[in-house]
């Protein structure tokens, strides 16, 4: 029988590279949306505020001037707001959700665990006493009722 051992060089560096991979994950710049998370809710076109009615058209010049200065200023607002905000709201993101990831890691979880191991104990001791003290009773009371006979007669 023939045992084939790994060397440690090639399981640390597979770990090493496993390691690398989860911390540093490739960005889709096609997909920025792969969860569709935005799906229903920012998805808004010149379509969905803007909308003359049949029978009430502006001039073809001006409905098209309209659709792109909306499309245009709509793209380049979110632009500008993304180039000044986004990188101070992304920082402010990732630190909320680090203290939340952190809390709910180091706080939350273990008092959580603390809690149904002290339930856990609590509830063997309340049932041993619910089987020690009412069992009994409850069966001496079943035995004394069973041999009540109720009969109903409707008077006419």
């Amino acid at each position: 029988m023939e045992i084939e051992m790994d060397s440690p060089d090639l399981n640390h560096n597979e770990e090493q590279k496993f390691r690398r991979d989860s911390r540093t994950k490739e960005i889709d710049l096609i997909n920025r949306d792969p969860n569709q998370i935005n799906q229903d809710v920012v998805k808004v076109e010149f379509e969905d505020v803007i909308a003359e009615p049949h029978g009430t058209h502006s001039l073809d010049g001006v409905w098209k001037a309209s659709y792109t200065s909306f499309t245009v200023s709509k793209y380049w607002c979110y632009r500008l707001l993304t180039a000044v905000l986004g990188i101070p709201l992304s920082l402010l993101w990732g630190f909320m959700f680090a203290c939340l990831s952190f809390c709910h890691i180091w706080a939350v979880v273990p008092c959580i665990r603390s809690c149904l191991i002290e339930f856990q104990c609590m509830g063997q001791i309340y049932s041993l006493l619910v089987h020690t003290f009412f069992d009994p009773l409850f069966e001496a009371l079943g035995k004394i009722f069973s041999k009540v006979k109720v009969a109903l007669h409707k008077e006419v």
